[in-house]
């Protein structure tokens, strides 16, 4: 647990150049800058309900699904901020990250890397969607989602207005 919060304390510690004016970096001159360094490390235990009517889960061999079982132990999931707006889940029972690959296919990734960073954004309808953080398919996100049998979508053929990719934080 701590070499994980070590690992994500690496990631949003990693510099990055905003590109000001005249190629200079660190944002707008005379213009207060906001610390939202309050949010990162913040661990919230959820379990993810789809508007598909499934708990998405992690296994312990990195498979991801759904199951209609409220009381199955590996859908308790730990969501863990990383930057603003981005999230890494973890399975809290597998031990494994939930990640979108560059293809697009949801797992659970052993070790935290760039496949497990997500987009956390709440919708119109209250559900909140997960896009991943560093790939994308033809300029489009690509999201987390589950059909209607449970098994995960592939991140290509998901949008944001589809509800298959539409999940309620519930406490665990």
């Amino acid at each position: 647990l701590r070499r994980d919060r070590l690992r994500l304390a690496e990631v949003v510690s990693r510099p990055r150049a905003t590109g000001g004016p005249l190629g200079r970096t660190g944002g707008a001159q005379g213009r207060h800058v906001r610390s939202y360094n309050h949010l990162q490390g913040d661990m919230r235990r959820r379990k993810l309900f789809s508007f598909q009517k499934f708990f998405l889960r992690i296994d312990k061999n990195g498979k991801v699904n759904g199951t209609k079982s409220k009381d199955d132990p590996l859908s308790i999931l730990e969501i863990t901020s990383v930057d603003v707006g981005v999230v890494a889940i973890k399975g809290l029972n597998s031990n494994h990250y939930l990640a979108i690959s560059r293809r697009g296919e949801l797992y659970g990734a052993r070790e935290f890397g760039v496949d497990c960073t997500l987009k956390e954004r709440i919708e119109e309808n209250g559900y909140n969607t997960y896009a991943s953080a560093e790939w994308r398919n033809k300029k489009r996100q690509m999201f987390v989602g589950l059909n209607v049998h449970g098994k995960p979508l592939r991140g290509k053929k998901t949008r944001r207005k589809n509800t298959a990719t539409h999940f309620l934080p519930i406490m665990a």
